[in-house]
């Protein structure tokens, strides 16, 4: 083999392979990265919210710069229940991710290709090219059928509307499902950018990935009929179709005698009910920067994180499993609102993926908002 070129690879320009590549830029500018990414722009065409208190202390000089927006708090609405949360929460928009990772790296670091073939020291690329390395680092994404995992999907069309007239909305309504719940918990989630620039996004859980575009870009013109917005034009869209885990194995997702390095959504890391990616990417990238063995290493180093991560899982995963199993796809959105009437540092918790046991128990208590004989026979696997 040629004598490594780099001392790390990353594959995938998203979310947790730029997070990776910047803390590792900021943390440790003795090493030779390279960066793979196939698309023009890193990071895509995303927008990534988060909930101030997702973040360590210690780790916000690394989102900082990529913040678009920001809020002092948002709001949840349910047929039955309404409630103003004070809690700062934020946007990230992948044009900052794309701007923070060419101020960060060499030209030359930036690698526009698709990778054919990756090993734990090797890559090859899509223009026959071959790359060395110390490690090899996998964050290209999750597959579209995620082996070994069950799954449920959250699927959604988002458009940034401008409403010449404004909108009216002072912070953000993380949840809107006081929406038709026919087809299965169904919400639309609104983030005011401007008085009159307003991002609307429909999203709702389904037993199928497949998206239907046009139905959910028809939703979102429906919804803001409803609330009175006259749009004047449409000026970013994005859709997205993301696993909620119910369950699975964990060395069929990843064999232990597969000895790539990977992180982000293709380890799993990532919260099994909401889909939420964030927090998980931002502490493997601190991880990685501080910790990490950057050598042959790195491979068992990543599984063994992602396997600590997928053991901590096991409560939401159940709870994913009741929001589809126990309740009939009207009633989904039952657990949800249920959920919404606990504590705001609970709630903050959880999305956090840091729930404590009196956490767990205290979403557990009180009546059930599905059937319990349901409940049991789904986490029985009997549904």
């Amino acid at each position: 083999m040629p004598a490594p070129r780099h001392d790390l690879i990353i594959l995938g320009g998203g979310l947790a392979g730029g997070l990776a590549a910047l803390a590792l830029s900021a943390r440790r500018p003795d090493l030779k990265l390279g960066l793979v990414e196939p698309q023009a722009q890193l990071g895509g065409n995303h927008l990534w919210s988060f909930f101030d208190s997702d973040i360590a202390p210690a780790d916000a000089a690394l989102v900082e710069p990529l913040i678009a927006h920001r809020w002092a708090g948002y709001d949840v609405r349910f047929p039955a229940h309404h409630r103003r949360i004070e809690q700062p929460y934020r946007t990230i928009a992948s044009e900052r991710l794309d701007v923070a990772l060419r101020a960060a790296l060499p030209a030359e670091a930036i690698i526009q290709a698709a990778a054919t073939h990756a090993s734990p020291t090797e890559v090859i690329l899509d223009d026959g090219r071959m790359l060395a390395a110390r490690a090899v680092l996998d964050t290209r994404g999750l597959w579209a059928t995620p082996p070994g995992l069950a799954c449920g999907w959250q699927k959604f069309c988002g458009q940034l509307l401008e409403i010449p007239a404004g909108h009216g909305l002072d912070r953000p309504v993380v949840m809107d499902a006081a929406v038709d719940q026919a087809e299965g918990y169904r919400f639309v989630y609104c983030l005011p950018f401007s008085p009159t620039a307003l991002f609307v996004e429909d999203t709702y859980y389904s037993d199928s990935p497949d998206l239907d575009r046009d139905e959910l870009a028809q939703r979102i013109a429906a919804y803001a009929a409803a609330q009175g917005w006259q749009a004047a034009a449409i000026s970013r869209e994005e859709t997205g179709v993301l696993p909620v885990v119910m369950g699975g194995d964990f060395d069929a997702f990843w064999p232990i005698s597969d000895d790539l390095a990977r992180g982000g959504v293709r380890a799993a890391l990532f919260h099994p009910l909401t889909s939420y990616s964030l927090p998980d990417a931002v502490r493997f990238a601190a991880w990685l920067a501080s910790e990490a063995p950057l050598d042959e290493n790195l491979g068992a180093a990543t599984r063994a994180r992602a396997l600590d991560h997928w053991r901590r899982g096991r409560f939401d995963r159940m709870l994913a499993k009741m929001l589809f199993k126990a309740a009939d796809p009207p009633q989904r959105y039952r657990i949800l609102e249920r959920f919404y009437r606990l504590q705001p540092p609970l709630i903050a918790r959880f999305y956090a993926g840091r729930s404590s046991l009196a956490d767990r128990l205290r979403i557990l208590s009180g009546r059930p908002p599905v059937s319990v004989v349901r409940a049991i026979a789904a986490l029985r696997g009997k549904l």
